[in-house]
């Protein structure tokens, strides 16, 4: 048996493959400072969703709407790379979660200080 479910294992191959294309086919000065920092892809396979970080605040606006402009020519070059029968449509979103993360770290750290 596998270890895990093969949309889990296409959604790895699918972003390590879209970090590639990205730093090294994406040719547009509006590019930002980006992570893709996980990909979510549904059960057939058809749709996935790609999770950035971006590294400057007032670039993240900017630099998503490039990457939707350009997810045609991502998503061709996606296609070269894998051998699936479908490649599936993309969805770029910026990923809330570190943030998230910095910011249960702080309000832990005003606890600690409180007590």
């Amino acid at each position: 048996m596998l270890p895990y479910k093969r949309s889990q294992r296409v959604s790895d191959l699918i972003r390590e493959e879209i970090a590639d294309i990205i730093m090294n086919k994406v040719k547009d000065p509006r590019l930002g400072f980006v992570t893709v920092t996980g990909a979510k892809i549904t059960e057939d396979l058809k749709i996935a969703t790609i999770y950035l970080s971006i590294l400057k605040e007032e670039e993240k606006e900017t630099t998503l709407e490039m990457l939707n402009s350009a997810k045609g020519f991502i998503r061709a070059e996606l296609a070269k790379r894998l051998r699936m029968k479908f490649i599936p449509s993309l969805t770029f979103r910026i990923d809330e979660s570190l943030e998230y993360g910095v910011r249960i770290e702080k309000l832990l750290r005003e606890i600690k200080k409180e007590d």
